[in-house]
C-alpha cells in the first residue's frame, strides 16, 4: 500500500474551545460544508471504527450541520449527540441477523430526504467506501440526480489492529495489506475472494465482519496453502473500552475465539505482524481497560467525566438518573436578581445555581456588574469555574468541597455575622447549609433556583446487568443521583439490584446517601470533583486489579 503522508506545509487550525466534542475535539461548522438553504445534499460520512474520537473533523462538522442523520447500528451515541437540537436522527443499521432497514429502503430514504431540500448526513461505521456500501448509495443518488459528497473515515481494517498493537505493515515483516470481507464470501463456492492468491501472498490479511466465520476463513486459507502455524488474531469491539484480543495461529484461532466467547463485531488479522502485539499492545493496558462503568450524572453535565473514563480505557454506560430544570424565570428568582444590591454574600452550591441566577440577571437587562460590591462563595472548583465564565471570581472556596466545609469557611472570623446571605439552591437541597449559616449569624435568603427531576427509567437491560453483577462500578456525583438511580430501578428487582451495585462516590454527602440507600461504597474520591472522582476510580482499579467483566 502507498504511503499517504502529506508533505505540504501544515496550515493552522482555529477551533472554538467552548464547544466541547468527544475526547476534547472542537469543530465549528464550516462554510465550505454548507449546501445552502433549500439545497438538498447527502454527505456519506465515515464515523470511524467505534471510538468517537476517531471521527474526522469534517465528518463531525457534517453531523453538526445536518438536518437529518441516517446512521448505522454501530455508530457511537456520543456522535449522534453532536447533531443539532432540531436534527432528525434515523437508525438504518444492519447487524448480523438484524436489519432495521433494508439497503433498498435506505437508498430511497436518502434520495427522498435530499429531494426535500434537506441536508442529510449518512453516518456509516468505518469508511463508507470500505465494505460500507457507500459506493452503492452514491451510485443510486447519482442516477437520480441527487447531489452527494463523500467524507472518508478511519477504516477498521487498519485502526482496529492498531488498537491491538498490530501494525498491518512493517518493514522487514509485511510489505502488503489485503482487506477482505468474510460475510459475502466465506463458505460460498465461486466467491469473489481469491483465497489461493491470499495464501500465496506473504503480507497481512485483514478480514472484516467475520465474527461467525473465523473457522471458515482460517480453513480456507490453510486449504489454499497458507501455513497452519501462521499467526492470527481476532479483535472484538475494537477501539472501544470493551476491546478484547485473542492471538493464536490459523489452526487454533477459531477454537480459542469460541472458548473465550468473544462478542461481535470482530476483526480477523492474519500474518507475521500479529506477533508484534506482544510488544506493541497498548490499548488493553490502559488503567480502566475491560472495566464497565456506569455514569449517573445528568446527560448535559456528563461529557467531561465520560471522556476521562473512556480515555483511560473504560467502557462507559451513560445512565443519567436526574436532569436539571432551571427556574430562572420564576418571580422569586427575578426578585432575587433585582435585590442583589441589598445582599452582602451570594453562596453557590452548584454550577446550575450559577447559571440560573445569571439567566435571571440577564433577563433583567443587566450583567455581572449586578454583583458589584457583593462577595461570592462557591462550594468547589467546578462551581467557581462556572462563575469565572460569567466574569466573576469567587471570594471563598472551602478546602473540602462540601456544604459543611463551605459553612465553616464562611463562619470563620465572623465573615457573615449580621450579613445578608443569598443562597440560590436546588429544590431538594438539604437545609443544613442554611441552618449552619443562620447559626453563624447570617440573615439567609433561600431561593429555589432549579428543580431536580428524577429520570423515570434507566437504559434498557441495565437493571438486569446490575443484578447479575455485570458492571464493575456505578459512579455517583451527588446525593440526588443516588436517589434518582434507586427510584428508576424496577420495583420488583430493586432490592437485588441495589445489593449488587458497587459504587464510586464523589464525596461524603453522596456517600451518606449511598449508605442510606443500602448501596455498597467501593471507593470515595478524596477530592469532591469530577476529575477527583475519575482519579479515585483509576487508582482503585490499579489497587484492586478488578477482573474485567466477561462479555456475553
Amino acid at each position: 500500500m502507498s504511503d499517504d503522508r502529506d508533505t505540504r506545509p501544515a496550515r493552522p487550525c482555529v477551533v472554538d474551545a467552548s464547544d466541547r466534542q468527544p475526547h476534547g475535539l472542537t469543530a465549528p461548522v464550516p462554510a465550505e460544508n454548507a449546501a445552502g438553504p433549500g439545497t438538498g445534499v447527502v454527505w456519506l460520512v465515515g464515523a470511524g471504527p467505534g471510538d468517537p474520537g476517531l471521527i474526522t473533523v469534517r465528518g463531525l462538522r457534517c453531523i453538526q450541520q445536518a438536518d437529518v442523520v441516517v446512521h448505522d447500528a454501530l455508530v457511537d451515541p456520543r456522535l449522534l449527540a453532536r447533531a443539532g437540537p432540531e436534527c432528525e436522527v434515523i437508525p438504518a443499521g444492519k447487524r448480523a441477523g438484524r436489519h432495521s432497514m433494508s439497503q433498498e429502503a435506505t437508498n430511497e430514504l436518502l434520495a427522498r430526504l435530499a429531494s426535500q431540500g434537506r441536508r442529510v448526513c449518512r453516518l456509516k461505521g468505518g469508511d463508507p467506501f470500505v465494505f460500507g456500501r457507500g459506493g452503492e448509495e452514491a451510485r443510486f443518488l447519482r442516477e437520480r440526480g441527487i447531489r452527494f459528497e463523500v467524507v472518508p473515515g478511519v477504516t477498521s481494517a487498519t485502526a482496529v489492529p492498531a488498537y491491538a498493537g498490530i501494525p498491518v505493515t512493517m518493514r522487514g515483516i509485511s510489505a502488503s495489506l489485503h482487506v477482505v470481507t468474510a460475510r459475502e464470501d466465506a463458505g460460498k463456492p465461486g466467491g469473489a475472494v481469491d483465497w489461493e492468491l491470499l495464501a500465496r501472498e506473504p503480507g497481512t490479511v485483514v478480514c472484516l465482519m467475520g465474527h461467525r466465520l473465523v473457522r471458515e476463513v482460517a480453513e480456507r486459507l490453510v486449504a489454499a496453502g497458507r501455513a497452519a502455524a501462521t499467526p492470527a488474531a481476532v479483535i472484538s469491539n475494537g477501539t472501544l473500552g470493551s476491546q478484547q484480543t485473542i492471538c493464536g495461529t490459523l489452526d487454533t484461532i477459531a477454537a480459542d475465539v469460541e472458548a473465550a466467547g468473544l462478542p461481535a463485531p470482530a476483526t480477523l488479522v492474519v500474518g507475521e505482524v500479529v506477533l508484534q502485539s506482544d510488544v506493541l499492545a497498548w490499548f488493553e493496558q490502559k488503567p480502566l481497560a475491560g472495566r464497565r462503568l456506569v455514569v449517573t450524572r445528568p446527560r448535559a453535565q456528563s461529557a467531561e467525566l465520560i471522556d476521562i473514563l473512556t480515555d483511560a480505557g473504560a467502557e462507559v454506560v451513560a445512565a443519567p438518573a436526574i436532569r436539571i430544570e432551571s427556574l430562572a424565570g420564576t418571580p422569586e428568582m427575578r426578585q432575587l436578581a433585582a435585590r442583589l444590591g441589598d445582599v452582602d454574600w451570594v453562596v453557590f452550591t452548584s454550577a446550575a445555581g450559577v447559571d440560573a441566577l445569571f439567566t435571571a440577571i440577564t433577563a433583567s437587562g443587566r450583567d455581572a456588574r449586578a454583583l458589584g460590591g457583593v462577595r461570592v462563595a462557591a462550594i468547589g472548583p467546578a462551581t467557581a469555574a462556572r462563575l469565572r465564565c460569567h466574569g466573576v471570581v469567587a471570594d471563598v472556596v472551602p478546602p473540602r468541597y462540601t456544604s459543611e466545609s463551605l459553612a465553616g469557611a464562611l463562619a470563620a472570623a465572623g465573615r457573615i455575622r449580621g450579613r445578608r446571605v443569598a443562597w440560590p439552591r436546588a429544590d431538594i437541597a438539604p437545609g443544613a447549609l442554611g441552618d449552619r449559616l443562620r447559626q453563624a449569624g447570617g440573615n439567609v435568603i433561600e431561593t429555589v433556583a432549579y428543580r431536580t427531576i428524577f429520570e423515570p427509567a434507566l437504559p434498557d437491560g441495565l437493571a438486569d446487568q446490575l443484578a447479575a453483577g455485570g458492571l464493575d462500578l456505578v459512579l455517583f456525583t451527588s446525593a440526588s443521583t443516588v436517589r434518582g438511580f434507586a427510584q428508576a430501578l424496577p420495583p420488583e428487582g430493586r432490592t437485588a439490584c441495589l445489593a449488587a451495585v458497587r459504587a464510586a462516590s464523589i464525596g461524603p454527602e453522596t456517600s451518606r446517601a449511598l449508605r442510606e440507600t443500602g448501596i455498597t461504597i467501593a471507593v470515595e474520591a478524596a477530592e469532591s470533583t469530577v476529575s477527583g472522582l475519575a482519579r479515585a476510580v483509576i487508582e482503585h482499579a490499579w489497587t484492586t486489579r478488578i477482573t474485567p467483566t466477561p462479555q456475553e
